[in-house]
């Protein structure tokens, strides 16, 4: 490392010109480090987010169409001798002055080395999933969370249609159907009440008049929205393919699951305990209610003295046997 890292917490030391794009993905701080060789030098600035949705989304908001994508870290995209790739709540983009055979290599090890998100920080989107891969124009997709990076793009809808104000998650991506391109927007709300509601505002709406097909549809809470210079039947089929499946996951402790082998271990021994403790007492009543019985009621319930005591044969050596 040459020199002191530079850190801060203005997304506009980042991005001068998208400050508020950042922000909308809950940028926290940033800190950028030189590095130099004998015959190479890079550049890295880590921007950190408050979860792992803010890296992504600043990720595909950053990415184009023409960047290669690598294996580095979760996601990653490189433009020659730029790299992006993000971990966790990590976003690292990487300046090489040339890329040799093990740049990758570098930082996939850097990738390894960040700090990782720890609960509900680490979880990723769960729209992305639902986005159809066929004819999709890769590197296209952009995940946003608000107006401000919706602002930068051409989306089929108005504010008014999306309504931030439910706090929408949104996903763009570019499509190209028999050589004609079209673009799927994807828009996740709370819940398929919400989703339904924003539905028939957007098929209220006046149709375009540029001549481009526009289709809705709504599967569960995200409404999917393909407009574009394709016919209306393809565009039902693209949009027809999104389809909303519900994941339910039960992340409460129920308080009286026995689920491992120590639980199991330490029940079969508290079992064990509570039979020796049952077999004690009943041995220590029977031994010693039969003394108390015989000298409060002394042969009316145990019989005689003789009767209650045990049976000696008393057998002597050379005694016949009896018969």
């Amino acid at each position: 490392m040459t020199g002191k890292p530079q850190a801060g917490t203005d997304p506009a030391a980042v991005d001068q010109a998208h400050p508020a794009v950042l922000k909308e993905y809950g940028f926290t701080d940033f800190e950028v480090a030189n590095y130099t060789r004998p015959d190479r030098k890079l550049t890295v600035k880590a921007a950190r987010f408050q979860d792992a949705t803010g890296a992504y989304g600043s990720l595909t908001f950053y990415r184009q169409p023409k960047m290669n994508t690598e294996n580095i870290g979760l996601l990653a995209a490189s433009d020659n001798e730029r790299v992006l790739f993000f971990r966790d709540n990590i976003l690292i983009e990487a300046h090489f002055d040339r890329v040799t055979a093990m740049s990758a290599s570098e930082l996939r090890e850097l990738a390894g080395m960040l700090p990782r998100a720890k609960g509900n920080a680490a979880n990723l989107p769960t729209l992305p999933n639902y986005l159809p891969r066929d004819q999709i124009v890769a590197n296209s997709a952009k995940f946003m969370v608000g107006p401000a990076a919706v602002g930068t793009m051409k989306v089929p809808l108005s504010a008014d249609q999306i309504n931030y104000s439910l706090n929408p998650e949104i996903l763009l991506a570019s499509y190209s159907v028999d050589r004609q391109s079209a673009d799927m927007m994807m828009i996740a709300y709370p819940t398929p009440q919400i989703a339904t509601e924003r539905l028939r505002a957007i098929e209220a709406a006046t149709p375009p008049q540029d001549g481009t097909t526009i289709v809705a549809r709504r599967s569960g809470p995200i409404v999917a929205v393909v407009k574009g210079m394709i016919s209306a039947g393809d565009a039902k089929r693209l949009v027809g393919r999104v389809n909303y499946e519900a994941d339910v996951t039960w992340n409460e402790n129920a308080g009286t699951k026995r689920d491992n082998i120590g639980n199991l271990i330490v029940a079969a021994f508290m079992l064990i305990g509570i039979i020796l403790l049952v077999s004690l007492g009943t041995g220590v009543l029977f031994g010693f209610g039969r003394v108390v019985l015989q000298r409060l009621f002394p042969g009316r319930f145990l019989g005689t003295a003789e009767e209650a005591d045990f049976i000696r044969l008393n057998l002597k050596s050379g005694d016949p046997i009896p018969k």
